[in-house]
C-alpha cells in the first residue's frame, strides 16, 4: 500500500506552496494541499488513557477531531499556550482513507514558496525529531525549514506505539560509522 507521504517532497518542477509555523525556536513547514484550515486554539476535552502528545479533542462543527501537541510528540514538553497558539486541522492518510487531526502549534507564520531545488533530503542526524518524520529541509532565505512528513508524524499506530517521538538514533554508533580523519 501506498501512502500519499511515501512520494517524493516534490511531484513536478513547479513551486510547492508551504505553511509554515514556529514550534518553540524551530521554523516547520507542512505542504498546503494536506491543510485543511487554521483555527484559534481554545482549548480541547481530555481524553482519558490517550497518550500525552493528544491533548484531548475538539468540535469542529459537530465533527469529533483528536489534538496532537507536537512539542510532546517531539519529546519536547508541552508549550505555553498563548493568542497565537493555533491549530492546523489537517488530513491525514490512513488505512480507510483520511483522517482529520488538529496539530497545536506556537504561532502560524505564513504561505511559503519553495523550489524543489531547495529541498535537501532529511539530515541522518543533528534533529531533535525523528529523521523518519522529515520529508525535507528547505533553505528559504538562508535558514532552513524542517519540512515535516505529516502522514508519519501522526501516524495513529505510531501514535499509540511511540507516542513521544524522539529521534532514537544511537548517536555513538553514527559516528563510529563516519570515515575518521587524522
Amino acid at each position: 500500500m501506498e501512502h500519499a507521504t511515501d512520494r517524493p517532497c516534490t511531484d513536478s518542477g513547479e513551486h510547492n506552496q508551504y505553511l509554515t509555523f514556529q514550534l518553540g525556536s524551530e521554523m516547520y513547514a507542512l505542504d498546503i494541499l494536506g491543510i485543511r484550515e487554521i483555527i484559534e486554539y481554545g482549548g480541547a476535552t481530555p481524553v482519558p488513557m490517550m497518550p500525552d502528545c493528544l491533548r484531548g479533542v475538539i468540535n469542529l462543527r459537530g465533527v469529533v477531531v483528536p489534538v496532537v501537541d507536537l512539542c510532546v510528540r517531539f519529546g519536547c514538553g508541552s508549550s505555553a499556550t498563548t493568542k497565537r497558539t493555533c491549530v492546523v486541522i489537517v488530513e491525514v492518510p490512513d488505512e480507510e482513507g483520511l483522517l482529520v487531526m488538529g496539530i497545536v502549534v506556537d504561532a502560524v507564520s505564513a504561505v511559503i514558496e519553495i523550489a524543489p531545488e531547495d529541498i535537501a533530503p532529511p539530515p541522518a542526524f543533528g534533529t531533535h525529531v525523528r529523521t523518519d518524520f522529515i520529508r525535507g529541509m528547505g533553505n528559504v532565505d538562508g535558514r532552513f525549514v524542517i519540512i515535516l512528513d505529516v502522514g508519519r508524524v501522526l501516524s495513529a499506530e505510531d501514535l499509540i506505539l511511540n507516542p513521544d517521538a524522539i529521534d532514537t538514533t544511537d548517536h555513538d554508533a553514527v559516528r563510529e560509522e563516519l570515515p575518521h580523519t587524522a
